[in-house]
Order: C-alpha cells, then sequence, then structure tokens
C-alpha cells in the first residue's frame, strides 16, 4: 500500500508528533484530514495552504464529529491525547475522558464507517513503567506509574480487544521518547532547551539521574507510515525506539554545549513526580524485523536541529511547569 492518493484522517494533527504526521502523509501524496481540539497544537505547524489538507477544529469525546470526520477515510492515525504527565495528578477525569474514552470513539467509528483499512493507534512507553529488565521489549510486564500511562494502556487494551472481537485492522505502536521541533508540552528536552534560552545560568531540573531513550520525531512517524503500510503488523504491538540510553543530565550537559554556554544543575525538589518512572530503553528489534525500520537522525544532530529551531521560532516556555498547565492550556 501506499499513500498516494489515498484518504487519511490525523487526530491531533495540529500537535509535535501529529504535524510531523501530517508532513509526511502530504509529500506521500496523501489527502489528509486533521481533527484537532487545538488546545495544544498549533494551526501555524500545519501547511494550511496545501489543498489536500482539510482541517476539522473538534473534540475526540465528541461522538457525532469523530463520526463525521472517519467517514469514507481509509487510514486513520489516532494520535490525539492529553499527553503531559504532570497534568494527569491533577486532572485524572480528563485524561480518561479523552485518552480512554476518546480513543474508544476514534476505534468505534472506524468500526462503523466501513471505509477504515486500518487504525494505527498511538499509545506510550509510560505504560511499561520502570525498565524491570532492558533493553524494554513488548512482552516486558505492563506497570503504568501515571494516571496519563493507566489511560493509555486502557486505550491499547480496547484498541486490541475492538481489533479480536470485529476482525478489525489494528496496530498498536508504543513510541519511547520522542523530540525534535514543533513541540508543545513542557517534556524534558523542551524543559531544558526553555531554560536555556531564557539565559538561565543554573538548569532548574528533577532526577536527573534518571535515564530515557530519545528518538527524534521524523524517525517516529516513519515507524507509524511503515505500521500502516504493513499487513503482518495488524493486531501487533510494536515499540519505536533508538535504544541508546542517556541520563538527563548528560542531555542538559549537550544542550548547554549546542548553545555555546557554561551553565550549572540544581536539584529541583519540586520537579519530582510522585511515582516516577526511572528508566526506559527501547528494544526495537519487532520494528526493525516487521517493518524494515530503523532510526536515521543521531542524538546529537537532532538536537542541533530541535535547539536552532527554537531558538530562531522563539520557542520558550515562560516560566517552570505549574501543575495549571493543562487547565490554561485550554
Amino acid at each position: 500500500m501506499t499513500f498516494k492518493d489515498r484518504r487519511v484522517l490525523v487526530t491531533g494533527g495540529a500537535g509535535f508528533i501529529g504535524s510531523e504526521a501530517v508532513s509526511q502523509l502530504l509529500k506521500e501524496g496523501a489527502t489528509v484530514t486533521v481533527l484537532d481540539n487545538f488546545s495544544s497544537g498549533k494551526m501555524h505547524y500545519l501547511p494550511t495552504k496545501n489543498k489536500r489538507l482539510k482541517i476539522v477544529r473538534g473534540d475526540i469525546v465528541n461522538e457525532q464529529i469523530v463520526d463525521k470526520t472517519s467517514k469514507d477515510q481509509e487510514v486513520i492515525f489516532h494520535l490525539a491525547a492529553l499527553p503531559f504527565i504532570p497534568d494527569s495528578y491533577y486532572y485524572p477525569v480528563d485524561f480518561f475522558k479523552i485518552n480512554t474514552v476518546g480513543s474508544m470513539n476514534v476505534l468505534w467509528s472506524a468500526v462503523k464507517s466501513k471505509s477504515v483499512d486500518v487504525v494505527i493507534n498511538i499509545s506510550t512507553s509510560e505504560v511499561y513503567g520502570s525498565a524491570q529488565y532492558t533493553p524494554m521489549d513488548e512482552n516486558h510486564p505492563t506497570a503504568p506509574y501515571s494516571t496519563y500511562a493507566v489511560s493509555k494502556l486502557a486505550a491499547d487494551r480496547a484498541a486490541f480487544t475492538i481489533h479480536k472481537e470485529n476482525g478489525f485492522p489494528v496496530v498498536i505502536i508504543r513510541p519511547f521518547n520522542t523530540y525534535g521541533p514543533r513541540y508543545t508540552q513542557p517534556y524534558i528536552i523542551p524543559e531544558i532547551m526553555s531554560q536555556v534560552l531564557r539565559g538561565s545560568k543554573e538548569l532548574s531540573l528533577g532526577n536527573t539521574n534518571s535515564s530515557r531513550d530519545f528518538t527524534f520525531v521524523s524517525d517516529t512517524v516513519n515507524a507509524f507510515l511503515k505500521a500502516a503500510q504493513e499487513k503482518k503488523a495488524i493486531g501487533e504491538i510494536i515499540n519505536v525506539g533508538s535504544e541508546v540510553e542517556i541520563r538527563i543530565l548528560d542531555i542538559a550537559n549537550k544542550i548547554a554545549k549546542i548553545a555555546g554556554v557554561k551553565v550549572r544543575i540544581k536539584r529541583d525538589e519540586s520537579r519530582f513526580r510522585p511515582y516516577d518512572v526511572n528508566r526506559l530503553v527501547c528494544n526495537s528489534r519487532k520494528a526493525q524485523s516487521l517493518l524494515n525500520w530503523k532510526p536515521k537522525i543521531s542524538l546529537e544532530k537532532g538536537l542541533r536541529i530541535t535547539y536552532q529551531w527554537a531558538k530562531k521560532n522563539k520557542v520558550a516556555f515562560a516560566a517552570p511547569f505549574t501543575r495549571f498547565y493543562y487547565k490554561n492550556s485550554r
């Protein structure tokens, strides 16, 4: 299957990863519809003048809007979600409404449409919790550490059961940490870059000894597109990550070096999560063998691209994280 002249719906298509998916799909010749409520997504992240792009402002919790936008689509990439983990501690009901019930709306609308060939349900490595062994494959136990992760795991299981009960084609992708231009949330790399761009000489960070597996956004999205084109991926859970483990402290030092500044690292207890994932490291062998996928952008190159984008676009969060981030973004 190619995407040329295919009708594709991207939920959350104005967001960080969603806008990259839209960009790649349009380059492949697809006719793309974006469904986004723009709570964090940005209209200017989308090529609004492209005649093969249609933008629908709406929320996935609204069944009627989801049914209408799913009608006659052939492929759905489901990325719409509340993604920022610290917010889930204060707005757990909202996270379940959007991430779980909203996902059910998307999946069930796809079944009812009779036209959708496959849904690519975008999950998260956070469903695994902190690594019990590394690298973490798809058989790693799921032990979510946040309401966000629980809501995403519930959506995963719903997607899997809808696939089994209805014989409906679904692929579940679990990306590990993704970074790159057009970010919309104060994740750790954007937060470090924001503090550097604000001129901070002392970076205020949480658990800098925790480690993650970072993949550049174009590589992550490339795995999504490959999954939609591979029939053997249907019904599968597939991890997507770089397989490179790095501590947050080392990421901070790399960014400071790219920016050409000297900084001190301050341990800020207020930034620690109540129940923190300490380690995430991907085993992406399944993606490599099933999808013929491997990341192309190195961490050093990706960080340079991201920093230059943030600097050029003057993208720096005005203040350190506050628990009202989600509320104020609505």
